[in-house]
């Protein structure tokens, strides 16, 4: 395959609004001996996108291409021969022209040469706009609900913004793993929509009090744990109606970042807080491989149902309507929203 020397990629040379996202060009991307290239069908548009871009995140360095999730096909496989005789690289079947989804920043461009590790292949099942949509969120929701708390028969979760493209996975697995799930929303129409992925009570944040809710559903008691990904104007609340030895999740920043609390804050009902990121679970190929096999099989069963809400254009028009609309209170987004970056 002719590959080019330049590509194009959206970039911010600055922090701040969508107006400082630009599309650039770059040299073509200078493989690793570790690493795989990939070019890039799809983008998966998440709320992380935005962090980095306003500098709650910090970026490596400028300019920083933005995104953390994609789809597309093998152009190159590494050449460091420790990684081609290494088990877990032969365990996930590379191969040139193979479809395969990337996690890692600095994903919305035409080219990526990313860690192999950082490459899933996608099920034969899955299409590519699919594949762009499942790996961030799908992993989040396997190992937030496994290790930041282990979601089990009998628990009652709060998701908050469960209608979201995260919030439906946290809905699924709860359910499938036998816990009562609450869910918070801003419209009816996304409660029907957390409803029929299993979630058992959903509260209209916007014409119901919250706290109220969940301790009338709960009897008074509250839950046994929160994922959260709204932040700010959620966190506080949270803790009147968590049960005692609950634990809070604080899984994004959506609205902001939380206020900084004193310890002290936890110790009336000894709740845990937890601010993990996912990929501090999935360090290593070794950690990453069960969930990796794990999230293959929701998709074949049908637990994760890739819901793909819109496909925006590869231009810094596209990109910043995308990334606004996602970050918006009480948006229409149920699902996923992608940008389309190339045919392959």
């Amino acid at each position: 395959m002719s590959l080019p020397e330049t590509i194009h990629a959206i970039a911010f040379n600055k922090n701040g609004g969508v107006e400082v996202l630009e599309k650039l060009t770059f040299p073509f991307p200078q493989q690793k001996p570790t690493d795989i290239v990939v070019k890039v069908a799809y983008g998966g548009v998440n709320m992380i996108d935005t962090y980095f871009r306003k500098g709650l995140y910090p970026s490596p360095s400028f300019p920083q291409i933005s995104g953390f999730e994609a789809s597309g096909v093998i152009v190159k496989l590494p050449t460091d021969p420790a990684v081609l005789e290494s088990k877990w690289f032969q365990l996930r079947g590379y191969k040139i022209g193979g479809r395969v989804a990337v996690n890692g920043l600095g994903s919305h461009a035409e080219y990526l040469s990313v860690p192999w590790k950082n490459v899933y292949p996608i099920p034969d099942e899955l299409s590519l706009e699919a594949g762009a949509g499942i790996l961030s969120h799908g992993l989040t929701a396997l190992t937030l609900s496994t290790e930041a708390y282990n979601v089990k028969k009998g628990d009652t979760i709060l998701i908050h913004t469960v209608a979201g493209g995260l919030g439906l996975l946290f809905t699924a697995l709860a359910k499938h793993r036998g816990a009562t799930v609450i869910g918070t929303t801003s419209t009816p129409e996304k409660a029907e929509i957390a409803k029929s992925y299993g979630a058992d009570h959903v509260i209209l944040y916007t014409k119901e009090d919250t706290v109220k809710r969940v301790l009338e559903i709960t009897g008074g008691e509250g839950v046994d744990a929160v994922f959260d990904g709204v932040g700010k104007d959620t966190f506080l609340a949270n803790f009147e109606l968590l049960k005692r030895k609950g634990t809070l999740v604080a899984v994004g920043n959506a609205s902001g970042a939380p206020d900084p609390i004193s310890p002290l804050k936890l110790s009336p009902k000894n709740i845990k807080l937890v601010r993990p990121t996912v990929g501090n679970y999935i360090v290593t190929p070794e950690e990453a491989h069960p969930y990796f096999v794990e999230l293959t099989n929701a998709l074949k069963t049908g637990l994760f149902k890739i819901r793909i809400e819109k496909i925006f254009p590869f231009t810094v028009e596209g990109v910043r309507e995308a990334q606004t609309e996602l970050a918006t209170p009480g948006n229409k987004i149920s699902g996923k929203i992608l940008i389309k970056i190339a045919d392959v």
